[in-house]
C-alpha cells in the first residue's frame, strides 16, 4: 500500500446475495479504496496461500462471489476517473445505477443494457451480463482497456494498443483471472427510447420469432407457460424528446403492479400450492400495454423488489421457438408451476472466449421462480432441453454444469484455461463454484 492509503478491514461476517440461496462466512471482509489497496491484499494472501474473493453488487445467483476465505468489496472504488471523447474510465466497484445516472450528466450512455442496474460494473461484464438486441452485445463487448490484480499481486494493464490478447480475454473472467479494478468503457452520445409494451398472441410471435426480434432496436418478450398471450416490449430510438410515464402511472405499474402486487400473489402461490396455476394464469392477465419514451437507462432498467432464482440460457438464435415449445410442454407437467414470465431475449455474437455469445448469433431464454417455492425441478428439466442446443448457461445464474460438460460449448475454452493458468497459477481465485466449472488452476 503507498502513502497514507488505508482500507477498511474487518472480521467476516455472514454474506449473502441477494436472493438470499447463496450464503457464506468468509474469514475477513476488506473495502479497498485503491488498486494498490487491492494487490497489497492479494499479495499477502497469496503468500499465505489464502483464497481471495470480490463481491459487488450480490446479484449473482450462483456462489460465484461465495468464499471462506478474504472477500473484499468495492463498493469505495465508484468513481469516473477519467472522460476521453466517448470512453470512460471508471473504478470497477461503480454500480451500474450510478454510472448510468453520472453518464447522463455527461451526455452520454451505454448502448445496451439488462433490466437489472445494481450490479457493480465489474460484476456485471465479468459474467457476461447482457440486454436485448439482435445488433448489441453484452455489456462487456463495450470495455476498450483494464486494470487487473493478478494471483501474485501485480497490476496488469491492458488496452487495444497494449497486450490487446489480455483485455480481450478478461473482458469475460468469472473472477478467475485476477481482480478489475477499473475498466474503459467505449460510450455513446445519450439517446432516448420510444417503449411500446403491447399483448400479442404467443402463437404468432414464435410462428414469426426472426422477424419479431428483428422489428426494431431491443425487444424481448415475456410469457406464462400454457398462457395464449405474452407481453412484447419494444424499444426504439428515437430523437424525439422524453415524454416519460406520469408519477402516477410508474408507481401503478413498476411498484405496484410489478412489485407490490406480483409479490402478493407469488405469496399467496406458496403458502396454497393448489392455488399455484391460477396464481400464475393471473399473473399474465395483469400485463398491460404503454407507450412511453424515455432516457435510455430508465427504459432498459426497472425496479426489482420481489426476490426470486433464475437460470438463463444462451442458444443458437434460430432455435428459440423449437426451445420455448418442449419448455411449455415440460411445465405441463411439473409438480409446482412457475409463478414467474419466461423471458426470451436475443444478442450479438462476440468474440470473447468466455462470453456466453462467443461466436454466435444468441437467443435468450431465462426462467424464474419465487423465492422459496420448489424450483429444482424446473430448472433442471429446462438444463436438460438447453443441452440440446448445446446451450451456454448464465455465468451469474443457476445451472448445474461443469467443466466437462461446458468446455465443448465454447471454442476458445483452452485460451481462456491458459490465461487463467498464466494469471493465477496456485489458486488465490478459487472458490468452489470456479473449481466446479473451471477446474483447478
Amino acid at each position: 500500500m503507498s502513502g497514507q492509503r488505508v482500507y477498511a478491514a474487518g472480521m467476516g461476517v455472514p454474506t449473502k446475495n441477494w436472493a438470499g440461496n447463496q450464503r457464506c462466512i468468509p474469514a475477513q471482509v476488506h473495502q479497498p479504496r485503491y488498486a494498490d489497496d487491492v494487490a497489497t491484499i492479494v499479495r499477502a494472501a497469496a503468500a499465505a496461500g489464502e483464497r481471495v474473493k470480490v463481491i459487488g453488487g450480490g446479484h449473482s445467483f450462483t456462489d460465484a462471489a461465495m468464499t471462506d476465505g478474504h472477500l473484499l468489496s468495492l463498493d469505495s472504488m465508484n468513481q469516473i476517473l477519467s472522460v476521453d471523447g466517448n470512453d470512460v474510465t471508471v473504478q470497477a466497484g461503480i454500480r451500474l445505477r450510478d454510472l448510468n445516472d453520472q453518464l447522463f450528466e455527461r451526455g452520454l450512455a451505454l448502448p445496451n443494457l439488462g433490466d437489472i442496474n445494481v450490479q457493480s460494473i465489474a460484476g456485471a461484464t465479468s459474467t457476461a451480463t447482457h440486454g436485448t438486441g439482435i445488433d448489441f452485445g453484452n455489456i462487456s463487448t463495450r470495455i476498450v482497456g483494464l486494470e487487473i490484480v493478478t494471483g501474485d499481486g501485480t497490476i496488469r494493464r491492458a488496452d487495444e494498443q497494449h497486450d490487446p490478447e489480455l483485455l480481450r480475454v478478461a473482458r469475460v473472467g468469472l473472477g478467475a483471472l485476477g481482480i478489475l479494478t477499473e475498466v474503459t468503457l467505449r460510450c455513446v452520445p445519450a439517446f432516448n427510447l420510444r417503449a411500446v409494451e403491447t399483448i400479442e398472441p404467443l402463437a404468432d410471435v414464435l410462428a414469426d420469432f426472426g422477424n419479431v426480434m428483428r422489428s426494431t432496436d431491443h425487444v424481448e418478450f415475456y410469457m406464462m407457460p400454457g398462457a395464449r398471450r405474452c407481453q412484447v416490449k419494444r424499444n426504439t430510438r428515437t430523437d424525439a424528446p422524453a415524454q416519460p410515464q406520469s408519477t402516477m402511472g410508474y408507481v401503478r405499474d413498476k411498484w405496484i403492479g410489478e412489485n407490490l402486487a406480483f409479490g402478493t400473489v407469488c405469496r399467496v402461490g406458496r403458502r396454497f400450492p393448489a392455488m399455484a396455476p391460477k396464481v400464475a394464469k393471473l399473473i399474465m392477465s395483469a400485463a398491460s400495454e404503454r407507450d412511453v419514451t424515455d432516457r435510455s437507462d430508465k427504459v432498459f432498467c426497472s425496479p426489482r423488489h420481489v426476490h426470486f432464482v433464475e437460470m438463463e440460457y444462451g442458444i443458437p438464435f434460430d432455435a428459440v421457438p423449437d426451445a420455448i415449445g418442449r419448455i411449455v410442454d415440460l411445465t405441463s407437467r411439473l409438480p409446482f408451476p412457475p409463478m414467474f414470465p419466461i423471458e426470451v431475449r436475443a444478442s450479438q455474437a462476440d468474440d470473447i472466449p468466455l462470453s456466453t455469445a462467443n461466436g454466435r448469433e444468441s437467443g435468450w431464454i431465462a426462467v424464474h421462480q419465487y423465492i422459496g417455492a420448489p424450483y429444482e425441478a424446473y430448472f433442471q428439466g429446462v438444463e436438460q432441453i438447453m443441452n440440446d442446443y448445446a446451450g451456454r448457461p448464465h455465468w451469474g445464474k443457476l445451472h448445474f454444469q461443469s467443466r466437462h460438460t461446458l468446455a465443448h460449448r465454447y471454442p476458445e475454452w483452452q485460451t481462456f484455461i491458459d490465461w487463467r493458468n498464466q494469471l493465477d497459477p496456485t489458486g488465490t481465485f478459487r472458490n468452489a463454484y470456479l473449481d466446479r466449472v473451471l477446474g483447478q488452476p
